[in-house]
């Protein structure tokens, strides 16, 4: 049974995520930070399905205690599946942004990128076989007033990914990244009612997150053994 880990594991897309992969047979590492208690909630689910899942609690800005974390979780083998979801917000129009707000949101989304991806790469490199999928955003495809910092750590995360794809390439590695739109999900509640929604997306209806975890078991898949370096975005047509 393969390992996977998604980070962010208890939000919307990460839960939609992880219970995904399990229907797909992987043991899947539920991550979180703060949110434990949802984390354990969404193993709960995976377990009660029939699938197999774990928690684990550590904060991906520091990189000491996510190695360590790393090191136990792959004690009992590599882990060949790797979701970078984790991600967060701190909007603010850039004159007003504050160096916290930048600082904070580009160190989960791309520091964090880089604490919990680096470390696990040579043990896939070892197993010739890994997957590992980057959650980004539109914002990082096609800007967005009030997220300079969301949109930097996000496009930055698409060099990223197109480069260490070349890297791996050989060693039967693909590595990719997935740019959702407008998610129905906790995130967007107050940000995004129908009528916006209906303007901005030609599909008129927010996405779900069953269907970027769709598009995450197909690229986690043998299907999808020749796809790599790519930017995909899920977002009903709106770029």
């Amino acid at each position: 049974m393969k390992l996977a880990l998604v980070t962010g594991g208890s939000g919307g897309i990460g839960s939609a995520i992880c219970k995904r992969l399990a229907r797909d047979g992987l043991h899947v590492i539920v991550h979180a930070n703060r949110g434990r208690d949802k984390a354990q909630a969404v193993c709960d689910a995976i377990i009660a399905d029939g699938g197999s899942a774990e928690v684990a609690a550590f904060n991906i800005t520091n990189a000491e205690e996510t190695h360590t974390a790393l090191e136990q979780l792959t004690e009992a083998g590599p882990i060949q599946v790797l979701v970078n979801n984790a991600g967060i917000h701190s909007d603010a129009v850039f004159p007003g942004m504050s160096p916290t707000q930048w600082h904070d949101v580009i160190d989960v989304s791309l520091h964090g990128f880089f604490n919990v991806t680096q470390p696990l790469t040579m043990p896939m490199i070892r197993t010739r076989w890994g997957r590992i999928i980057n959650i980004s955003s539109v914002a990082a495809v096609a800007g967005n007033r009030g997220q300079v910092n969301y949109s930097a750590a996000k496009g930055a995360l698409h060099s990223a990914t197109k480069s260490l794809s070349l890297e791996l390439a050989s060693r039967g590695i693909t590595v990719n990244a997935i740019a959702p739109g407008i998610i129905a999900t906790d995130m967007i509640d107050g940000t995004f009612d129908d009528k916006l929604i209906q303007n901005m997306v030609p599909m008129k209806r927010a996405g779900k997150p069953e269907e970027v975890a769709d598009l995450v078991a197909f690229l986690a898949s043998e299907q999808a053994a020749y796809i790599s370096g790519q930017i995909i975005s899920i977002n009903g047509g709106m770029i």
